[in-house]
């Protein structure tokens, strides 16, 4: 069983990607509930920390019910990665990311994120002052590399194991790929299969079904498996693809009672932690996931996109139920969507 420092994990552990604007305390709260064995913080900018910039701080949230969860942070500089692994630390999470994988344009162009993929040697000397400054275990997520003439992962994950990395996280994508094309996983497998690496290897990129997670599992080798945009509004997933290597059996789609049920807990765990209106304001993207599938949603849908107030959204949540009562859900791969320009990692 895969293990990073004192955090002992299961046979083939599931983790939960950590996604900006996503990978809040309510959304982790419902992944936790379905299965997730390890999840992180959206990525928080070191430079923020040190700032002491609201939202930055905020990020830093967790709560005992996550554990084991790690927090994600991500820059260009080492003083500033070092001073903020400082203030990581006193937060007592499980572990520490350094995210070397966000491609959007405001991050990797200003030299951090995949950015740093242009520069192994920065890469390593970032990851080497983290190491330094902090109790926790270091992990990294990263990507191929920056585009097909440099996928330089091989490379990358020897010398991060060297200066200290205890776990790595690979996406199957250059960052010029951005999220087109396919992941391709077998450079993930090399790296799992290199006699030189000894850290664990989670692999992570269009990972939609229960099926493919095992072909992959069995193909590539890899210590687990890292979920991102197949998670978002169906966090089922995890659940169900921990049946299907047990058991070999696919779970039935989530009811639409099962559905409106998670949505809910989401909803009001976003009210509690975010306040009532940024709270329902972003649990807004959430509600066309939930509900993907349902024919004819669009007016209701319209209706928890505007209402103001827990009690109403809640409400129209439970007409859905009476509606739909028995409606049974077609069972294909997740549809992975880009939903956002920010950083879906």
């Amino acid at each position: 069983m895969p293990s990073i420092g004192n955090i002992q994990l299961p046979e083939f552990p599931l983790l939960l990607a950590p996604m900006e604007d996503v990978s809040d305390p309510p959304f982790r709260a419902v992944c936790k509930d379905k299965g997730a064995d390890l999840m992180y913080t959206e990525f928080i900018s070191s430079e923020g920390l040190i700032r002491d910039a609201i939202k930055s701080r905020q990020k830093l949230d967790i709560f005992d019910y996550e554990k084991p969860v790690g927090i994600q942070i991500f820059g260009g500089d080492e003083e500033s990665l070092a001073m903020a692994a400082k203030i990581v630390d006193v937060t007592n999470p499980d572990l520490l990311d350094i995210n070397f994988g966000c491609p959007v344009k405001k991050v990797a162009m200003k030299g951090a994120g995949a950015g740093v993929l242009k520069d192994v040697d920065l890469m390593v000397r970032l990851t080497a002052a983290v190491v330094k400054s902090t109790s926790l275990p270091v992990t990294v997520k990263t990507r191929l590399g920056w585009d097909d003439e440099h996928r330089n992962i091989e490379e990358v994950a020897e010398r991060l194991q060297d200066v200290g990395i205890q776990a790595l996280a690979i996406h199957g994508r250059t960052r010029a790929q951005m999220y087109k094309g396919s992941a391709d996983w077998e450079l993930i497998g090399k790296v799992k299969n290199n006699p030189r690496i000894k850290i664990p290897i989670f692999g992570n990129g269009d990972i939609d079904s229960p099926q493919k997670a095992l072909e992959y599992k069995d193909k590539f080798g890899v210590d687990g498996i890292m979920i991102g945009r197949a998670a978002i509004g169906y966090p089922w997933i995890f659940d169900e693809i921990k049946h299907f290597l047990k058991t070999g059996e696919i779970l039935p789609s989530p009811t639409i009672e099962d559905r409106v049920e998670v949505c809910k807990k989401h909803l009001h765990k976003s009210f509690e932690w975010k306040g009532p209106l940024v709270g329902i304001f972003e649990m807004r993207r959430h509600y066309a996931n939930y509900l993907k599938g349902l024919p004819g949603i669009k007016d209701y849908r319209y209706q928890l996109v505007t209402l103001k107030t827990v009690e109403e959204i809640d409400a129209v949540l439970d007409e859905i139920v009476i509606k739909y009562a028995g409606y049974q859900f077609e069972k294909t791969p997740i549809e992975l969507i880009n939903y956002h320009e920010k950083c879906p990692l």
